[in-house]
C-alpha cells in the first residue's frame, strides 16, 4: 500500500495566509489571518518603537501559528507576492523540526482562489 505525502501550499503576505493542502487528489483549503487583522486598530501616537515592535510580535505570532500547520506535511511550497515567504523560510530552516520538510519558495502575484488551488496542483504535479 503506498503512502501518499502530504502537499501543502501556502500563499501569503504579512497579513494573511491561505492554506491549500492536497490529500489524496483532493484539494481543500483555510485561512490564517495575523493578529493585526483580527483586533481593533490600535492608536500608537508618536510612539514608533512601540509601533514596531508591536508589529514585530504580531507577525512572530503569525509565522508561529504557520509553523504548527507547516509541521504536519512532507512537502510544502510557499508562495506570494511580499518577502513574508521568505522570512518564514528562513525561520523554518533554523528549525530542526523542519529538516525532512521539503520546503519551496516562488514569488506570485496576488491570485484568486482558483489560481492559487491551480498554482499548488500544478507545482507538486511538477516536482512529482
Amino acid at each position: 500500500m503506498k503512502i501518499s505525502k502530504k502537499k501543502l501550499g501556502i500563499w501569503m503576505d504579512h497579513t494573511i495566509a491561505h492554506i491549500i493542502e492536497i490529500k489524496n487528489n483532493r484539494i481543500t483549503s483555510n485561512t490564517i489571518e495575523s493578529l493585526s487583522l483580527q483586533g481593533e486598530k490600535q492608536n500608537f501616537g508618536k510612539d514608533e518603537s512601540l509601533k514596531y515592535n508591536t508589529e514585530q510580535d504580531q507577525l512572530s505570532e503569525f509565522f508561529k501559528r504557520l509553523s504548527a500547520v507547516i509541521k504536519d506535511y512532507s512537502a510544502v511550497i510557499l508562495f506570494g507576492p511580499t518577502n513574508a515567504k521568505t522570512e518564514l523560510y528562513n525561520l523554518l530552516k533554523e528549525d530542526s523540526h523542519f529538516n525532512n520538510i521539503k520546503i519551496d519558495i516562488e514569488t506570485t502575484d496576488n491570485l484568486t482562489k482558483k489560481q492559487m488551488h491551480a498554482f499548488v496542483k500544478e507545482h507538486f504535479e511538477n516536482i512529482g
